[in-house]
This record gives structure tokens, sequence and C-alpha cells, in this order.
């Protein structure tokens, strides 16, 4: 399996789990092309989050996904990861 199909299918997979775990406005999986960091992303938007929640800080790190710094919105937490 080539590197881009596994870190594709981690950051699904991640995706799909926080969908399930937190209360999401969306979830999405963006691929190099399409990302600002030229590497598989996954980019959510939690409902009435104050910080990131542990469920999603598990699920990136079960991952292996590199959480990257976003702005804070007001009842959102905006969460944007990379393989």
């Amino acid at each position: 399996m080539s590197c881009t199909v596994e870190e594709r299918r981690r950051v699904r997979r991640a995706a799909r789990a926080i969908q399930e775990e937190v209360p999401t406005e969306s979830v999405d999986v963006l691929a190099p092309n399409a990302s600002q960091y030229d590497a598989w992303t996954l980019d959510a938007v939690l409902r009435g989050s104050e910080g990131v929640p542990p469920e999603v800080l598990r699920e990136l790190a079960l991952g292996e996904l590199t959480l990257q710094p976003t702005p804070s919105q007001a009842e959102y937490q905006h969460v944007v990861a990379t393989v």
C-alpha cells in the first residue's frame, strides 16, 4: 500500500470516529492538492466546544495526525490536523 493511500485511510478513519463521538457542524477530508498544508488534512468544526475535546485528541493520536493551530470561533471549535 502506498504511503498516500495509508495516509488517506488514517485521516478518513479519524474523521468518521470524530463524527461519531462528538457533536460536529462539519467534518471534511482534504486531499493534499486541496489543502493549504500540502498533506492529507482533516478539517472539523465542533459544536459547543471549549477547546479540543479529549476524544478528538485521542482519535488524532491514534491516526498519528498532527494538530494544526487554528483560531477559535464563538461557539465552535475549529480543528485541523494533517498526516
